[in-house]
């Protein structure tokens, strides 16, 4: 019993497994055998090819991944492009990602792969229910105003 009481148990942390394939192996693979791994929106666009303004997007994270001190955070590269599909080069770049206001920061994490941009960085501010505003109903005349 004391025995037992003596070592304590090592946490195993699960690895990372996209559709069965590890992160090292996905990052290895060719685009075009990414790609069958993808979902069938994201496999439409990415047969397809990258535009210029993804390839830029995606030469500027290499860059500023390149630049940065090893276990360091890199600069956060801003950009519009919200429907970008996220792929394995770009995992562990910042991302700042505009909502239509300003420029949300994203860390890319490995299971954002095949996600889009856009989904990290929400457009709208969430509805806060409760307190009645003026027009609301009949009842919201009796609340002062303040």
């Amino acid at each position: 019993m004391a025995e037992g009481a003596a070592q304590p148990r090592r946490r195993t942390f699960r690895t990372f497994t996209y559709r069965g394939t590890d992160l090292e192996a996905l990052l290895d693979l060719k685009p075009e055998q990414q790609i069958v791994l993808y979902h069938a929106r994201a496999r439409r666009r990415l047969t397809r090819g990258w535009q210029r303004k993804q390839r830029a997007l995606l030469n500027k994270l290499k860059k500023a991944k390149q630049a940065a001190p090893p276990n360091e955070k890199p600069t956060a590269v801003k950009t519009h492009l919200r429907d970008m599909v996220i792929v394995p080069e770009m995992i562990g770049s910042v991302v700042g990602v505009y909502n239509g206001k300003t420029f949300n920061s994203v860390e890319i994490k490995p299971e954002m792969v095949a996600h889009y941009l856009g989904e990290f960085s929400i457009t709208y501010k969430p509805v806060k229910h409760g307190k009645p505003g003026i027009g609301a109903t009949n009842s919201s005349r009796f609340i002062p105003l303040k």
